[in-house]
């Protein structure tokens, strides 16, 4: 299936930011900005909620200390008890830097295997690159056409009247 898109290119972070707010308040939907480092504000400005990952790292954590906690109880205190020192065989403080190491792994892990599969990431993704210059020192802004449902004329117009340099078509296959 392919999709069309038509693309403006910005030269100017600024100007980038001032044509999302008009385009979006012009009932234009963006699909996606591209820029080539990361663009303080840009969120906000297209609409983006906040990420939902630290949620996923303070349960990861949780797990990662429960699981901690009850490794070290179950193997210190009842499936291989010890006296170490004359330290009772269950001594929590000496299970600080283990409970942290594995907080930590856990919550780490969490958030990687959450961030890959909500983003569609693995191996075989092909990443359709909309404009080569995204990576060096332009920023794109791509915006879906709907068949019948967009005037391209006046679309182009749109993205040039706010401050694109270029506007380009291209159809991508999805």
């Amino acid at each position: 299936m392919n999709k069309k898109f038509v693309l403006g290119i910005y030269d100017d972070e600024d100007v980038l930011l001032a044509a999302i707010e008009n385009i979006r308040a012009a009932g234009t939907k963006i699909y996606d900005v591209f820029s080539p480092y990361p663009v303080h504000g840009i969120d906000d400005v297209l609409g983006i909620k906040r990420s939902r990952l630290p949620i996923v790292a303070f349960f990861g954590g949780l797990a990662g200390m429960s699981f901690a906690l009850w490794m070290q109880i179950w193997m210190m205190g009842f499936d291989w008890p010890m006296i170490i020192g004359g330290k009772p065989h269950i001594a929590l403080p000496s299970f600080i830097p283990v409970t942290f190491e594995l907080t930590v792994l856990f919550s780490a892990f969490s958030m990687v295997i959450v961030f890959f599969i909500v983003s569609n990431m693995k191996p075989s993704l092909k990443v359709n690159v909309f404009d080569k210059r995204s990576t060096d020192d332009k920023f794109v802004m791509a915006i879906e056409v709907k068949e019948g449902a967009t005037d391209m004329e006046a679309l182009n117009n749109l993205l040039r009247s706010n401050g694109a340099i270029e506007v380009n078509e291209k159809e991508v296959v999805k």
